[in-house]
């Protein structure tokens, strides 16, 4: 029997569209033992995972693979101390052990922390201490050990054992050489499906970014992701380009994959190259890909040559244009099926196989879930109304894939969770037609090239330029990225707001922020639109920057 079939129950119509879906999830369920084990001891051979990078290495592995050596990763982790419910986080990029280590936490009942390369310093210091880390698994490339290093020395954390993949580095464990040596024999471990199993932190309007924990059963929901919207086949093979530090890992390189029978090809690069990604798609023949819109903007802009062996594109997270539709369409054949969902949910609607495909639209619901728009009064929105999506539970239980709760922070937790409703805090709206369309958020979020900026997280470093008196970071609109991160500044008394200072600010502030965080735009204000309490109209501040970029 195919591993899916253990845990769903489907009924779809004569064109595979997904009607309703019965899930049975053991009180016990872990991915480790009951998908990935259950493979490996059925079909050892089975590919699971086809890797290759920007030096021409590959590696192919079959779930057997995966099970010896997650197995082997776990010993070296229990070894070191690590039980079950202990955070680990994996700074990792896209390297093959990710894949390991995955299974490996799982197994041990540990919580996985995924965390992109990226990050600084202050970046890393604050989620060692918001989730009290036991370990870090971390590349050696790009500098990351000796941000991670300084983070742990700075807070003093000495009961957080460090490891490092692929090096050697002082103050760091050798994890690929205590792995060559370790057991490749591991008992099942109790684990039960409503422990934490997963922490992601996302960013918040406010505030250092929020710690989001999902539970065991969190991989079952990945199913629908996989088979309906990215339309993975059974021994297909699926590209997803995402990096391992980001939740859409989850989505597309791992779990709805693995439960689908479905390998996954992971391409190890550092700069994006849209003729290096579709030789990758020829040269493996990959069936199936999913990517930020951005990438599809790249795809279709640089002529990136032609990709037969896909059957299906899927994309999220930002607006994608009507003409970025059209090009790939009439380059590939091929509908971009769009998706919707959030770090705390899995897919929540999309444009599903089976159904036809309407560009730009956030598609139907999920039968997993019961979505509903809400108005502001909470009463339903109808047709053409804009509302809050919202998901409501049955009986008051969680519903599968929705996440169990923010780190440390059950206030928070409540007030997404109000009268049995989940509020997701992004507005649309429906047309007659049943599909969901994304008018914005109802917070202060920007999307930036596929990824989730905080203006807090920003700002923070702006404010300690001598130069800022206030700040105020937004999102504008961007050709490439979807939205490109702007500063609005009040100078400090003594300084003009002159074009050198300007270049100053950004330089100086970039420096100190990850990547995709990077100041692109900044203007000087004389002062900042504020409400009675004293708080900045961002809304303000986005209109008037919306007149002035266009």
């Amino acid at each position: 029997m195919t591993v899916y079939r253990r845990f769903f129950e489907e009924i779809t119509d004569e064109n595979g569209m997904l009607g309703d879906i019965k899930v049975s999830r053991p009180d016990d369920f872990n991915f480790s033992y009951d998908v990935v084990d259950v493979i490996a001891d059925e079909q050892p051979d089975k590919r699971a995972l086809v890797w290759c990078n920007t030096e021409k290495e590959e590696h192919i592995f079959t779930f057997a693979d995966i099970k010896r050596e997650s197995i082997k990763a776990a010993n070296v982790l229990i070894n070191h101390g690590i039980k079950r419910g202990d955070r680990v986080m994996l700074a990792l990029k896209r390297h093959y052990e990710y894949w390991f280590l995955a299974v490996a936490l799982h197994r041990i009942g540990a919580v996985m922390i995924p965390v992109t390369h990226m990050l600084t310093e202050d970046d890393l210091i604050c989620r060692l201490k918001a989730a009290d880390v036991k370990a870090v698994v971390c590349t050696g490339q790009n500098g990351v050990p000796e941000r991670v290093l300084k983070a742990k020395e700075s807070l003093g954390a000495t009961g957080c054992k460090l490891f490092i993949v692929k090096d050697k580095k002082e103050g760091f464990i050798d994890f690929t050489g205590e792995c060559e040596g370790a057991s490749e024999q591991m008992e099942r471990r109790k684990t039960f499906a409503e422990d934490p199993m997963v922490l992601y932190f996302t960013s918040g309007t406010s505030g250092a970014p929020k710690g989001v924990i999902h539970d065991f059963t969190y991989p079952l929901a990945h199913y629908v992701t996989a088979r309906y919207w990215q339309q993975n086949e059974e021994d297909g093979l699926h590209f997803t380009i995402s990096e391992t530090g980001w939740a859409k890992a989850s989505w597309g390189k791992l779990y709805g994959q693995w439960l689908m029978g479905c390998a996954v090809l992971v391409y190890d690069f550092d700069n994006f190259e849209p003729k290096q990604i579709a030789a990758v798609i020829n040269k493996y023949k990959v069936s199936s890909f999913c990517a930020p819109p951005t990438v599809y903007r790249y795809l279709t802009r640089k002529d990136a040559g032609e990709m037969p062996s896909l059957k299906s594109a899927g994309t999220a997270g930002e607006y994608l244009s009507p003409e970025v539709f059209e090009k790939f369409r009439e380059k590939t054949g091929l509908d971009i099926h769009e998706g919707y969902g959030q770090t705390e949910t899995t897919l929540l609607m999309a444009n599903f196989a089976g159904m036809e495909s309407k560009d730009g639209s956030l598609g139907k619901p999920s039968p997993l879930y019961d979505i509903v728009l809400l108005k502001r009064d909470g009463k339903p929105a109808e047709d053409n109304e804009i509302g809050e999506i919202c998901i409501r539970s049955d009986n008051g239980k969680k519903p599968l894939g929705v996440f169990s709760g923010y780190l440390d922070n059950e206030e928070k937790y409540r007030e997404c969770w109000r009268g049995g409703v989940y509020h997701t805090g992004d507005a649309a709206w429906r047309d007659s037609d049943g599909y969901f369309w994304f008018h914005g958020r109802f917070d202060d979020i920007i999307k930036s090239g596929g990824y989730r900026i905080g203006p807090y997280e920003v700002e923070k470093v702006i404010i300690k330029h001598p130069a800022v008196a206030e700040c105020s970071v937004i999102g504008i609109p961007d050709k490439l990225r979807g939205q490109a991160v702007k500063a609005v500044i009040v100078p400090a008394e003594g300084y003009e707001p002159e074009t050198e200072l300007k270049k100053d600010i950004i330089e100086s502030c970039n420096l100190e922020l990850a990547e995709y965080k990077w100041i692109r735009y900044l203007e000087f204000v004389k002062e900042m639109p504020k409400t009675i309490s004293g708080k900045i109209k961002k809304s303000v501040l986005r209109a008037d920057s919306l007149k002035k970029h266009n």
